[in-house]
């Protein structure tokens, strides 16, 4: 393990070349959890569909199907968080940061991940784990009746989230540093 974090038993990879293996994996892990969970965004279309027309048309309905819609869009945005990050799709004010320069998109990547992004996600995944082990302790299900008896799975998707984030915002400042260290242009991943 030392010898991945100084050099490679080959004596020619470097820090610098652990740290791109790194953010390559994170970016990986990421880019392939994105690519899974999309097509969730589909599901929720078809479930609504049969919903509503098993409704209208049939005067039929079950909580389970409406409440899968529900579990369908927590999956895509909790565990899609971190592929959007990957691709910039998140909020950003590019009022200045779109005129800005690689080195000071660099340091505005950098220093939004490490006193932002970090933070915020540490916070919310140390607050978490109670709400989620109590959860998981009763292996709490719907209130509804006929409704999914899988709560304490959705809510376990917040630290999920947390992780996702956390690593992704991790092989983003690795990358900001990167730049801001070499000078050279940021890659678009």
């Amino acid at each position: 393990m030392i010898h991945a974090i100084n050099r490679c038993r080959c004596g020619s990879c470097s820090v610098g070349d652990a740290l791109e293996r790194l953010i390559d994996a994170i970016d990986a892990l990421n880019e392939a959890i994105g690519r899974v969970v999309s097509w969730l965004a589909l599901g929720m279309v078809l479930v609504t569909v049969v919903v509503v027309v098993l409704r209208y048309a049939f005067d039929l309905g079950w909580i389970a199907m409406q409440e899968s819609v529900t579990y369908l869009h927590a999956t895509l945005f909790m565990l899609g968080a971190g592929y959007t990050l990957k691709h910039g799709g998140h909020v950003r004010v590019d009022i200045f940061y779109g005129r800005m320069g690689p080195r000071a998109r660099a340091w505005v990547d950098l220093l939004g991940t490490l006193f932002l992004l970090l933070p915020v996600c540490g916070f919310i995944l140390w607050i978490s784990y109670e709400y989620v082990a109590e959860s998981w302790s009763v292996m709490e299900g719907s209130r509804e009746a006929g409704g999914i008896h899988g709560v304490f799975l959705l809510k376990s998707l917040i630290p999920l989230f947390c992780v996702l984030m956390i690593l992704q915002g991790l092989a983003m400042a690795g990358r900001a540093w990167r730049v801001i260290r070499a000078g050279e242009a940021p890659d678009e991943r």
